[in-house]
């Protein structure tokens, strides 16, 4: 089957591209940006030796899904869908941070928290709580955005602030944006039977100042949802939690002895997992969004890409 792994276009007035863990973003006239989802897959900052069939494609349009159901509380950058594979925006200047926000006590959060930590990013996080328990409120733990594939790290809003990452001003929109975009998420996901459990969120700023959402928004790359019903249950009987996340991935590396960690080996990846892997996607993106997912055909998809944004440029 035809995968991205990379692309290597030249579209009128390139400016630059850059390529990142898992999209490359193509730089048009320093006005508007063309983001392509590659089928690439990451995990521990590392990006794996092989592609996920259609991951592209259902991460770009939960994004662009998710997007158009959060523009009326956070402005976001997004202009158009040209392609199944692509979003069009305008050109924004990213905040050198990502605006993590947790509802509950996962993932990190708890790994943290297991190893005797009541702090995490200058939070203090309450005693007496269970891997999966709900936090008493939201905590936003903000991290550094990482360059070149390194590993984003944990950072108190005092240091942002401190080391001026982050005007103080400008910050304070962040948190703001960050807890309302938060709130419709999880609106959507419990209208669908999920529990957003925790997210991040990227934001930047227009060439006119404006502070918009930028990059991928509640896909289960950057999000992990629980699903509602028996949550509860699970909790009390001490049973892990039905999830929808990129969690399966990480959860396969660790068992076969990768972290991400310095001399260890990515485990063999054979046909049956790479297919499982993009199946499991197929069904993260239906119960996110609610809707059937629509293969789009992968004859010639690097071709089918560059004449679709050639031909929203061209207008």
């Amino acid at each position: 089957m035809n995968t991205i792994n990379e692309t290597n276009f030249q579209f009128p007035n390139q400016k630059s591209v850059y390529k990142g863990k898992v999209r490359e973003v193509y730089n048009i006239n320093n006005d508007v940006l063309v983001m392509v989802a590659t089928d690439r897959l990451s995990a521990f900052d590392v990006i794996l030796p092989r592609q996920i069939p259609f991951k592209g494609q259902i991460l770009n349009q939960i994004a662009t899904k998710m997007m158009h159901e959060t523009a009326d509380v956070v402005p976001n950058w997004l202009l158009a869908n040209p392609d199944e594979n692509v979003a069009v925006g305008h050109l924004c200047e990213p905040f050198k941070v990502e605006m993590v926000i947790r509802g509950y006590m996962s993932g990190h959060a708890a790994r943290e928290y297991k190893a005797g930590k009541r702090v995490l990013c200058g939070v203090q996080m309450v005693e007496g709580l269970k891997e999966n328990d709900k936090f008493p409120l939201p905590i936003i733990t903000p991290s550094t955005k990482a360059a070149n594939g390194d590993h984003d790290e944990d950072i108190s809003r005092e240091n942002i602030l401190a080391n001026g990452i982050v005007s103080e001003s400008d910050y304070l929109v962040l948190e703001d944006y960050t807890r309302k975009l938060f709130e419709r998420g999880t609106e959507i996901a419990a209208k669908r039977g999920l529990i957003l459990v925790d997210t991040k969120y990227e934001f930047g700023k227009t060439k006119e100042g404006k502070i918009v959402l930028i990059d991928e928004i509640h896909t289960p790359d950057s999000s992990r949802y629980f699903y509602a019903d028996g949550y509860q249950e699970r909790q009390n009987k001490g049973e892990a939690q039905k999830q929808l996340s990129k969690e399966f991935v990480r959860q396969w590396l660790i068992e076969n002895g990768f972290q991400g960690k310095d001399g260890q080996q990515i485990p063999e990846m054979s046909d049956e997992k790479i297919m499982e892997i993009s199946n499991r996607y197929i069904e993260l993106f239906e119960q996110i969004t609610g809707e059937q997912f629509v293969k789009a055909t992968t004859k010639d998809v690097l071709n089918r890409i560059e004449k679709n944004v050639l031909d929203f440029l061209s207008k």
